[in-house]
């Protein structure tokens, strides 16, 4: 069973940055991908980037550039800098992995707001 806890969100104004921090625990063999999905009351979860053991990054069209994935795959960590960051960027922010033996694995989520 793998447990993915995320840290990092907060309050913001636009145009600021965050970072973004999720550790893996527990056990489990390997995880082949691990990224952030966001999302807000009323709309589908959506993909904000994910990267594969790799290092193959992926971003959601939205991200323009703005937010850098990373992985550390010794420590089990993933990574989310977000920078000019614009009210349309408000949500909640989860971490998700893809797990060997498991599948899709979320975590609780972290709320990022961006707002002056």
């Amino acid at each position: 069973q793998v447990q993915l806890v995320e840290s990092g969100g907060a309050s913001v104004q636009p145009g600021g940055s965050l970072r973004l921090s999720c550790q893996a625990s527990g056990s489990y063999l390997s995880i082949y991908i691990m990224g952030w999905y966001r999302q807000t009351p009323g709309k589908e979860r959506e993909m904000v980037a994910t990267i594969d053991f790799g290092n193959i990054k992926k971003y959601g069209d939205f991200v323009k550039g703005r937010f850098t994935i990373s992985r550390d795959t010794s420590r089990n960590t993933v990574a989310l800098q977000m920078n000019s960051l614009e009210s349309e960027d408000s949500a909640v922010y989860y971490c998700w992995a893809d797990v060997a033996g498991a599948g899709s694995t979320w975590g609780r989520g972290t709320q990022v707001t961006v707002s002056s």
